[in-house]
């Protein structure tokens, strides 16, 4: 549904000073919109009209199409395919174009050739119709977008917003246009039956708007076409649905994909523990046990639950993202790499084009001295499942956002080596990295039937000048279509001083894809 308008060089200023006379002056030719101001005002500031004007000689040819910002500062714009693969030389409110990401091309799995309203004939993958564009400098005044991956029913209402072309051009207003959902095509496609707005159909120039679910006020599809033309047949709409675009961002901005879709999960990383160390009976000679008939059968039940959760994560691959920073919130740099954990050993890959895995992931042009975790979201359950010296004793229990957590708190010894910190010395041609143990210490958390939603990781004595550390890992339930729900981890955090100075670094796990996954990297300077 791109919209395109041509026009002689000559008549360009008398066509622009005539439709500006008619808009004026034309008497109205429709029946009021159905949607009321409020409700589009809701949107105004989140979708955008999309225009591309080229000279053809003696010609000025104006494609229309739509947009919606994706990040809260609206540095990246969303929009289809056969937009950004169509429109050249695009200013998006007055912010110049610097990148652009496509979903599908025409040698895309499934791509089919498809001709478009403006005349052109594109191949590519229409349940993929999805591009963004990343702009040089945020849109002031827009914002940021909520979506939503659940499953609609047949019937549910919707409310499709964008800028379709009007009677004049190439003046256009956001139009919202209601609807019902009526299931997915063989394309995998969002099929949607639409009242038209007034006696106005969505035409030309709303390709890129977005679908919106009645209840729930977020975005559930991106608008992509109709069936045979703007004014044949009944009123029906085709649209992308939104966990293409999950899918997209993963692949290709996986800071965005964790902000927009993040796994969710039961405990947050950031609140402190509810209770101090535990500090076991004669712990200054801590007495190594060779069973564990003395603990209870909370203890035991928390055991095989952390066993089982380790042994789901021996062969794990997916994308992780890192945040580095010193101080409260400064920070430092970002980047994001495919990890993989293959018979228990960790490892990190570039993407798109790594050919090597590392055994920890380098700070781009971080500071000279950073802190990276190690992969105790998949060893510390191990720890706590296998490691019969560590002590365990369950607290009282506590409430979190409304929801009862059971605590278990844990004490072990150096010797087991549970404190995978890495220190890591940054040089012009090189880096030096060096694992850090000491004594640990924490507290895991669980639901009521002893499933881990979150285990804290304290590290005492450390050396190389470095002060006590602390490592958070959460974790959520990955459920996908044919696949049984399994425990991930969602968050890690890791911070320590030296000299009194706090450096940290924060990451997120993003596109399991059943643990077959890539990632994109980012430089700090491409996080909005």
């Amino acid at each position: 549904m791109l919209g395109r308008i041509t026009t002689t060089t000559f008549s360009v200023a008398l066509f622009l000073v005539s439709l500006v006379s008619l808009a004026q002056a034309a008497p109205p030719t429709s029946s009021p919109p159905a949607a009321t101001p409020t409700e589009v005002e809701e949107f105004s500031h989140a979708v955008m009209p999309i225009t591309s004007v080229k000279l053809r000689g003696p010609l000025v040819q104006a494609e229309f199409a739509s947009g919606f910002c994706l990040d809260p500062d609206c540095w990246f714009v969303g929009t289809n395919y056969h937009v950004a693969a169509t429109m050249k030389r695009i200013r998006i409110k007055g912010a110049k174009v610097i990148g652009r990401f496509l979903a599908t091309g025409p040698n895309d799995e499934g791509a089919t050739l498809n001709s478009l309203a403006s005349g052109a004939v594109l191949r590519y993958t229409w349940s993929r119709d999805l591009a963004i564009f990343r702009l040089a400098k945020p849109l002031r005044g827009y914002h940021g977008l909520q979506f939503s991956t659940d499953d609609l029913n047949i019937g549910e209402r919707v409310e499709i917003y964008a800028y379709p072309k009007g009677v004049i051009n190439p003046f256009r207003t956001l139009q919202a246009f209601h609807g019902t959902f009526q299931g997915e095509d063989f394309r995998g496609l969002m099929v949607i039956d639409y009242t038209p707005n007034g006696n106005r159909r969505l035409r030309p120039g709303a390709s890129g708007g977005i679908v919106v679910d009645s209840e729930s006020g977020k975005v559930v599809g991106i608008f992509c076409g109709l069936p045979g033309g703007p004014e044949r047949g009944e009123p029906i709409a085709f649209a992308v649905p939104v966990e293409s675009l999950a899918e997209f961002l993963n692949k290709t901005q996986p800071f965005l994909a964790e902000a927009l879709f993040p796994l969710k999960a039961e405990a947050s990383p950031d609140r402190e523990d509810f209770y101090g160390e535990y500090e076991p009976e004669h712990s200054d000679v801590l007495q190594r046990r060779t069973d564990q008939s003395d603990e209870s059968d909370a203890v035991r039940l928390l055991r095989e639950r952390a066993q089982s959760l380790a042994d789901g994560m021996r062969d794990f691959l997916a994308v992780q993202t890192f945040v580095w920073g010193t101080g409260t919130n400064h920070i430092e740099a970002a980047d994001a790499y495919e990890v993989q954990v293959r018979d228990g050993v960790q490892r990190f890959r570039e993407y798109p084009d790594g050919k090597k895995w590392r055994v920890a992931p380098a700070i781009p042009g971080g500071p000279p001295t950073g802190v990276t975790p190690g992969d105790e979201w998949s060893t510390i359950p191990l720890y706590i499942g296998t490691q019969v010296g560590v002590k365990i004793r369950e607290a009282s229990p506590e409430s979190v956002d409304g929801q009862r957590i059971r605590i278990f708190q844990y004490h072990g010894s150096a010797e087991d080596e549970p404190c995978l910190t890495t220190d890591v010395l940054n040089f012009v041609f090189f880096s030096l990295h060096k694992d850090l143990d000491s004594t640990p210490y924490g507290e895991v958390w669980t639901d009521e039937d002893e499933n881990m939603l979150r285990i804290s990781l304290h590290c005492k004595d450390h050396n190389w000048g470095w002060d006590n550390s602390t490592t958070i890992v959460t974790y959520g339930w990955l459920s996908k279509p044919g696949v049984e729900s399994r425990l991930v981890p969602v968050r890690i955090v890791h911070e320590a001083k030296r000299k009194k100075k706090l450096y940290w670094c924060r990451g997120q796990f993003v596109d399991y894809r059943e643990f077959v996954s890539r990632a994109r990297i980012l430089s700090a300077a491409g996080v909005p």
